[in-house]
């Protein structure tokens, strides 16, 4: 039974789930939006919200917070010079997914998840 089991396994273990959602959300932080499957979509929402949010503080230690999850300086230096101010004003809500309809080889709902202007 999966009972109080959060999040989606999206067919693979643990530490390549955690790969996918970091290099998915380092994209997200680069292109400010990214085609995806709906599943990842989903379940990258909060990854993103999260550091996005930590890209508002500011402060040093949530720069190193950043760091340890995005892994690049360049994309941490851009969540908080440009990211990070532009959602100042905002409480969340930070990203959108538009679903695209399935995917040509395997018919895998795709979607898109942006950052919102």
């Amino acid at each position: 039974m999966r009972h109080a089991k959060r999040g989606r396994k999206i067919g693979t273990s643990a530490t390549h789930r955690k790969a996918i959602l970091e290099g998915l959300a380092r994209q997200v932080i680069v292109h400010e939006r990214v085609k995806t499957t709906e599943a990842k979509a989903k379940e990258l929402r909060p990854y993103v919200e999260k550091v996005i949010t930590l890209g508002k503080k500011g402060d040093l230690h949530a720069r190193r917070q950043a760091l340890a999850v995005l892994g690049d300086r360049e994309i941490v230096h851009k969540l908080f010079a440009e990211i990070g101010p532009r959602y100042a004003e905002r409480d969340g809500g930070y990203t959108r997914i538009l679903k695209l309809g399935p995917r040509q080889g395997d018919a895998a709902p795709m979607a898109m998840i942006e950052l919102v202007q």
